[in-house]
């Protein structure tokens, strides 16, 4: 996945069993050190000394994990947390400082960081902190494919199945929603049935969570 300038990222398959763990820190030796730890553990690192290396790199389609210098020349660490965040780009980021005081942690933190770790530090830490990162990547990176599912079900729903669906949802009754729609219960069952499953739901309460997780109860209930 490049990560241009504008950090709009580009996705390259791999296997499903890779990870991607990437390391941001202008000091060679310890950017070295800590390529040396996450290799220990069986992790392939992508190590880079600046930002502009990295927004150049080709991250992987994988469960990722960036751990990031606080203090980096032009922008600072936390100055790229608020640019990743303004572009939706979603990274577990770990922060690493030799520099770090009360108010950058918290900021940090607020600001979604999986962990905040001033230098020196246990590798322990910073492994346990990894593997937290990964596991959301890897938690965020499901949910996503189950919402893609979600959509492409909805897509092959008729405007009339789509109304009936947010009849049905905001707890009206077949006969309700013939009269809503000006046509017989007959025809609201058979749509309603065939909404059913294409959604592949068993009951309404799972269409509620369907329309909850699309974000769809703003939407008008009478079809297009």
């Amino acid at each position: 996945m490049r990560f241009s300038t504008d950090l709009q990222p580009q996705a390259t398959a791999v296997p499903d069993s890779e990870v991607c763990v990437v390391v941001i820190d202008d000091d060679p030796d310890f950017l070295a050190s800590l390529g040396r730890l996450l290799r220990s553990v069986g992790l392939n690192p992508r190590l880079f000394g600046n930002l502009p290396d990295f927004l150049a790199f080709e991250r992987p389609d994988a469960p990722t994990c960036l751990i990031l210098d606080v203090r980096l020349p032009g922008r600072s660490g936390l100055d790229f947390q608020r640019d990743l965040a303004a572009a939706s780009v979603t990274l577990p980021i770990v922060f690493i400082t030799g520099h770090g005081d009360i108010p950058m942690s918290v900021q940090a933190m607020k600001a979604g960081a999986v962990e905040f770790l001033t230098k020196p530090f246990r590798d322990q830490d910073l492994l346990d902190a990894v593997n937290i990162g990964l596991q959301r990547d890897r938690a965020r990176r499901a949910n996503e494919e189950d919402l893609k599912a979600l959509r492409q079900r909805l897509e092959v729903l008729t405007p009339r199945e789509r109304a009936i669906l947010l009849h049905v949802v905001s707890g009206r009754l077949n006969k309700q929603i013939a009269g809503d729609l000006g046509i017989t219960e007959t025809t609201v069952k058979v749509h309603r049935s065939n909404m059913m499953r294409k959604l592949k739901a068993t009951s309404v309460a799972e269409l509620c969570r369907i329309v909850d997780r699309l974000n769809l109860g703003a939407e008008t209930s009478e079809p297009s």
